[in-house]
């Protein structure tokens, strides 16, 4: 069986498939040395949720999920049982990235193998307090292909004939 695919990982794919080798790189170097200030302030938008100091009615948060149709591991942020839905936070959001919404997909799968049943996806905007209805899968067709071929693409990926088609991103690395 080949390792699962790590859920915080499908937008750094989508952002440069080089970005994952160089978080692993730096695993358990403290944060600050490497990253930059969006990725610093992305951090601190889950320390509430990890260190449990998150606190609403009726939700499950920061728990592992495993989702064997996909083979992808990871954690979500928030589940409210009440209303069945799964919100994604984010610290900041100007444009809804095609990896923000992969990664809420993920976490879908991933709970609804487990058993939870999960009516409703949000993403939500920590800085602005705005909160982004977001499709499930079934019912946005297109957005659903992607988020397989995002899959197939990373179990496909060879670094050897890699090219960053766009420098600008090497530049925001880490």
């Amino acid at each position: 069986m080949e390792n699962p695919i790590a859920i915080s990982m499908l937008n750094d794919f989508i952002f440069c498939p080089i970005s994952i080798y160089f978080h692993k790189l730096y695993d358990g170097i403290e944060n600050v040395i490497f990253q930059n200030s969006f990725q610093l302030n992305g951090t601190k938008v889950h320390k509430s949720i990890d260190e449990n100091t998150y606190s609403a009615p009726f939700t499950i948060k920061n728990i592992e999920v495993y989702s064997s149709l996909y083979n992808l591991i990871g954690k979500i942020d928030i589940y409210n049982k009440k209303t069945e839905t799964l919100i994604e936070r984010k610290k900041c959001i100007t444009t809804i990235y095609d990896g923000y919404v992969f990664q809420l997909y993920a976490q879908y799968f991933a709970m609804t193998e487990m058993g939870y049943s999960v009516k409703y996806l949000q993403i939500h905007s920590i800085d602005s307090n705005k909160t982004y209805p977001i499709a499930l899968p079934m019912d946005n067709i297109e957005m659903f292909s992607k988020f397989k071929k995002l899959l197939n693409n990373i179990k496909e990926f060879t670094i050897d004939n890699f090219i960053q088609p766009n420098k600008k991103k090497c530049c925001m690395c880490l």
